[in-house]
């Protein structure tokens, strides 16, 4: 089920259709070096942002830890981002928000969306949390940007 939602998101998420919380992550291998997209969900709240691992640790979220950075994503915006795995205290709320607003991964929890953040902090060891950050090592505070064209 999962993987044919992951290809009705994916087209809608390359054109823009899609809620601009949906973006498509792409990482590259940490054994390969080829390039892996995604579609995720980002949690925002305020000026900060997070990436999510519903279900568990997968192969993205291997490549990302080793890389220390993702591009997401959406339309004709994209942006190259670092990542900074977070420590269950400030995981359990962003997972808490994060199964409030995507209810399709509800299955994947122990934790029910009305319980404490201290039943989320107990899932942080099965549902990795990112902090999204500039490349630069600076909280990331800015939506998705269209990226700057190298050389």
């Amino acid at each position: 089920m999962r993987r044919l939602l992951n290809a009705v998101l994916t087209p809608l998420i390359r054109t823009g259709l899609v809620g601009r919380r949906f973006c498509l992550l792409t990482v590259t291998g940490r054994t390969t070096g080829r390039r892996y997209t995604t579609p995720v969900k980002i949690v925002a709240d305020g000026e900060r942002r997070w990436l999510v691992a519903p279900y568990g640790e997968r192969n993205w979220v291997k490549n990302a830890k080793a890389a220390g950075w993702v591009e997401l994503s959406r339309g004709r915006s994209h942006e190259r981002l670092a990542v900074a795995l977070v420590d269950a205290e400030e995981a359990g709320p962003v997972l808490r928000a994060y199964l409030r607003q995507n209810r399709v991964t509800r299955s994947f929890f122990s934790a029910a969306p009305g319980d404490p953040v201290q039943a989320f902090v107990a899932e942080a060891a099965r549902h990795p949390v990112f902090r999204l950050g500039d490349v630069d090592g600076e909280p990331e505070t800015r939506g998705l940007r269209r990226s700057q064209p190298s050389g």
